[in-house]
């Protein structure tokens, strides 16, 4: 495996990336941990298996499943297999299982050794890299959690190849946010450039598209390691609106699909604002719009209620103001709270749409 980048997070803590260049080379890796492992899995990142470790545990697929319950199965199962703060706890799986796995191994014994290997593209570019670690809580995304590192994150592209589709666009709309953040346009070029070829899922292409934006991602979270200056808070971009959707609809639209939705909403919100440029906006959406997202959708006025609801449980929160991230250009974003004029302006209108 080859290391292709190291992040340096609170108190010092180095998150090393690697890149496999195949399975083969990813297994033989994991082989090198030796016998002092607890594995986490789902119903999917197992089916991946021929044969399961004997140190595991298999949860259930799904944002559902993100529970204080699944957090539960893990922790008992790790004390079942006599796992100590020397064991290495090995997240293998989507955003869920990673983030799920990292506060497990956050806890138990008060931190254990971790790994993450995501699965999923939107793992890759996103969960995998920050130490955030989450379980959603009392309806609201992400609201019990830890900052806790990996020591390494081991990513495959050929783990994208039975990915499914819906899924496959889910991690996209991440990507395409990192390129609106991302100072100056070489990543929203690439992205625009090889559209096709992403799409199609071209393995030097991806490789090369998952580094990009886990450099974008590194540039905000080493500025800012525990969000708390502010900087780290700008890859919410269109989190704000999105996590309000996803809870809202109980999770039944998937996260990469919100967030590039609200994308859409807090681009449309800063020009009712005053603070983006209508034609910036119109090339982001045309962006977005390239990869299939649906950023015409609004919710219905009967929605409101339910929608605002959802945006009051937003654990950004500070001192009872949400702030939004908004784009004032590529690469400049800002964080302001927004009047309910302009984010209702931006979210409802009569005609729904379907994702």
């Amino acid at each position: 495996m080859e290391k292709k980048l190291s992040c340096t997070l609170a108190g010092g803590k180095v998150t090393d990336v690697l890149f496999a260049n195949d399975i083969k080379d990813l297994s033989s890796h994991l082989s090198s941990y030796g016998n002092n492992v607890f594995w986490v899995f789902d119903n999917n990142s197992a089916a991946l298996f021929s044969s399961l470790p004997e140190k595991r545990i298999v949860l259930e697929s799904g944002e559902r499943y993100k529970t204080m319950e699944s957090l539960g199965k893990i922790l008992s199962a790790a004390l079942s297999f006599s796992s100590a703060r020397d064991t290495r706890f090995i997240a293998f799986g989507g955003g869920v299982v990673c983030d799920m796995t990292a506060l497990a191994a956050s806890l138990y014994m008060r931190g254990a050794r971790l790994t993450l290997v995501p699965t999923t593209l939107l793992c890759m570019v996103d969960a995998s890299l920050g130490g955030k670690t989450a379980i959603d809580f009392e309806g609201g995304k992400n609201l019990v959690g830890t900052f806790y590192p990996a020591d390494e994150v081991l990513i495959s592209i050929d783990t994208l190849r039975t990915l499914p589709a819906k899924e496959y666009k889910c991690g996209l709309g991440e990507v395409v946010k990192h390129a609106f953040l991302a100072e100056g346009d070489e990543l929203f070029r690439f992205m625009d450039e090889n559209s096709q070829k992403i799409i199609s899922r071209d393995k030097e292409v991806l490789t090369d598209m998952v580094f990009r934006s886990l450099v974008v991602k590194k540039t905000f979270i080493e500025a800012d390691p525990t969000e708390t200056r502010g900087i780290r808070s700008f890859l919410n971009l269109g989190h704000t609106f999105a996590h309000a959707l996803e809870s809202m609809g109980n999770y039944t639209v998937s996260h990469g699909e919100a967030v590039a939705w609200g994308i859409s909403r807090a681009l449309d919100a800063g020009v009712y604002a005053g603070v983006t440029d209508a034609s910036m906006r119109d090339r982001a959406l045309s962006m977005l719009k390239k990869y299939g997202f649906a950023v015409n959708y609004r919710i219905g006025r009967g929605d409101w209620l339910a929608y605002n609801q959802a945006l009051a449980k937003d654990k950004k929160k500070i001192s009872g103001s949400i702030k939004f991230v908004l784009l004032s250009d590529f690469g400049k974003p800002l964080l302001i709270p927004l009047e309910q004029k302009f984010i209702q302006s931006a979210v409802m209108q009569s005609a729904k749409i379907s994702f």
